[in-house]
């Protein structure tokens, strides 16, 4: 009797041994997840398990966090620098841009300071007196050294002295002219002094420095009130304050009343330093216009917005003529660059003063994810409307593909080695994700749910302000109570194997190396139905490599997870295809 001869099947082994990532997109390349949890490619190209985080301590209300020498942060309306409490307290409610400038903390919205180096230097960077009772005016030079009353007249005065003062009212106007003996004759003096003196002792000295732009109003003389320049002030506890403004008065005198006088900053939706200056944006209205502006400060002044000497150091106003909100603010490669939705507007800033705003028409930051934007190396990254952006300075590139067609909002950044840190929120379901970008491979990891409000780079550590916990984590657990339990999970696509014939996988190899007390299980679900089904499961109890074989049914396609607790390499994912006929 004759048996027909049996073909033995074609078998073709498949090793994934190099690991790439979070791809959430419909077709999952080789190698790649569809999710994961607490996974990273800090040892790629393995794939492993992130870094055990350290618990730093539990915030109250935390507002902010900025990375300077030492960690700053707000928390309960308080300024903390290094976890230690500083006098700047009564902070309002809310969510904080905290900016470094220097040794300085600059507070926003509440415009309060602190000096990192010198604890005693700390306060508002406004600056609001009202000054009352009896107030001398009187003419000076711009140093404040009384010159004396004038002589008025249409006629110049008879053998004046040298340094003699006429004030020349022919022509219908008011001209202050000085008498030069060497010259013989009268020379205009084209900027008038006064000074105004008050009993106040101590106290304008106390809030107001020499060139500050202040608001003044309530002077007796008209020319006095507005906006003005501090030229010179004094005083002291013993005896009174005086500054000196530009302004004219036909003679000294005194007059009981009160003079205010207001250092202010403006209204600022974001705020940045850059190039040893304060830059900032307002769109909005004031109350009496409309405003779509950027704001500079003096050079080396965070207090000053007003002050123009016209010197290159004055501060600098510009209108926009773009539409549309600003949406965030950022210092990239020593250039003030702001953002709305659709534009980028850059600042190319000049040692003489005459600063230019360049506008690049391409995506921009998204509405509430001003937090987003990090510099990473030289790489600027940011969430822009329906994409992660890289921008270099030319048009933005997307970075996000892997991350399918989910939409996010409300993305807050972080970076440390090279790694950009995205906490994000679905728009439709609301669940939050912290996301990790390996910016040198492009590789990105779905780490866990953390909400971080803030995160901020300090002393070689990036800290995490957990919103929902109130909790400060230290990413990389270089300090703090380190966790205990570290749980991960990676779940593969659609494993289709895209060939016409009859085939299957007659088993899988997973091999990974797992520290002691370490486990992990894996689960199989077959042609996108059902329930995941436990298909193997190892515990460990020393170190070691551990090869763990996999045997699935035969299925048009599966999906494979893998699930462990505690820290573990996974170092080749190996699978023997069969293939029949196409029946």
């Amino acid at each position: 009797m004759q048996f027909p001869r049996l073909s033995p099947s074609k078998q073709t082994r498949v090793i994934t041994d190099v690991f790439t990532g979070y791809d959430h997109r419909p077709r999952v390349a080789d190698g790649a997840f569809y999710t994961t949890e607490n996974l990273s490619s800090r040892q790629y190209p393995l794939l492993c398990t992130r870094k055990r985080r350290g618990l730093v301590r539990t915030m109250r209300n935390p507002g902010g966090l900025l990375g300077k020498d030492s960690l700053c942060s707000v928390e309960d309306g308080t300024l903390y620098v290094n976890h230690l409490a500083t006098p700047v307290t009564g902070l309002t409610a809310g969510e904080k841009q905290l900016v470094s400038m220097g040794a300085y903390v600059l507070i926003f919205p509440d415009k309060r300071y602190y000096n990192t180096e010198d604890p005693t230097d700390y306060g508002d960077m406004e600056a609001d007196l009202t000054l009352a009772g009896t107030i001398q005016y009187s003419l000076c030079d711009a140093q404040g050294e009384p010159l004396g009353n004038p002589t008025a007249g249409s006629t110049e005065p008879e053998a004046p002295a040298n340094a003699a003062l006429w004030l020349d009212t022919s022509g219908g106007t008011r001209v202050l002219r000085q008498y030069s003996q060497a010259q013989r004759c009268w020379i205009e003096l084209t900027t008038v002094y006064t000074r105004l003196c008050f009993p106040s002792l101590g106290r304008v000295p106390a809030l107001f420095r020499q060139y500050d732009g202040v608001e003044v109003s309530g002077a007796a003389a008209d020319g006095l009130n507005g906006e003005k320049i501090l030229y010179a002030l004094g005083g002291g506890e013993q005896e009174y304050d005086y500054i000196v403004l530009a302004g004219l008065i036909e003679q000294g005198f005194s007059e009981s009343g009160s003079v205010r006088l207001r250092r202010r900053l403006p209204e600022m939706d974001f705020v940045c330093e850059a190039q040893n200056r304060l830059w900032g944006c307002r769109y909005g209205n004031d109350g009496e216009k409309n405003i779509n502006e950027i704001y500079a400060s003096a050079l080396g002044d965070f207090k000053n917005f007003r002050q123009y000497l016209g010197l290159s150091t004055d501060s600098w106003t510009a209108s926009v003529g773009s539409d549309g909100a600003w949406t965030g603010a950022v210092s990239f490669l020593g250039r003030p660059t702001f953002f709305k939705e659709n534009r980028i507007h850059q600042v190319t800033v000049s040692a003489t003063g005459a600063h230019r705003l360049e506008e690049t028409v391409c995506r921009g930051v998204q509405k509430g994810c001003g937090k987003s934007l990090q510099v990473v190396g030289e790489s600027l990254y940011y969430k822009s409307p329906g994409a992660v952006c890289v921008w270099q300075g030319g048009f933005p590139q997307t970075v996000s593909a892997a991350l399918g067609d989910t939409a996010y909002d409300s993305a807050v950044g972080g970076s440390i080695d090279g790694r950009y840190y995205l906490s994000m929120r679905e728009s439709g379901s609301g669940a939050w994700s912290l996301f990790c970008l390996d910016t040198e491979r492009g590789i990105w990891y779905r780490e866990d749910a953390l909400h971080a409000g803030a995160f901020a780079a300090a002393d070689g550590e990036l800290f995490a302000a957990d919103t929902s916990s109130g909790a400060l984590l230290a990413l990389k657990g270089s300090v703090g109570t380190v966790e205990e339990n570290l749980s991960w999970m990676a779940e593969t696509g659609l494993m289709d194997y895209q060939t016409p014939d009859r085939k299957y996988v007659s088993h899988y190899t997973l091999t990974l190396r797992m520290e002691s007390g370490s486990r992990l299980s894996i689960w199989l679900r077959y042609d996108s139905a059902g329930d995941w089904i436990k298909s193997g499961e190892v515990e460990l109890f020393g170190n070691g490599t551990v090869s763990l074989p996999i045997r699935p049914r035969r299925c048009d396609h599966l999906q494979l997870r893998i699930r462990g607790e505690g820290e573990a390499k996974i170092c080749a994912l190996s699978r023997v295809l069969e293939t029949g006929s196409d029946l």
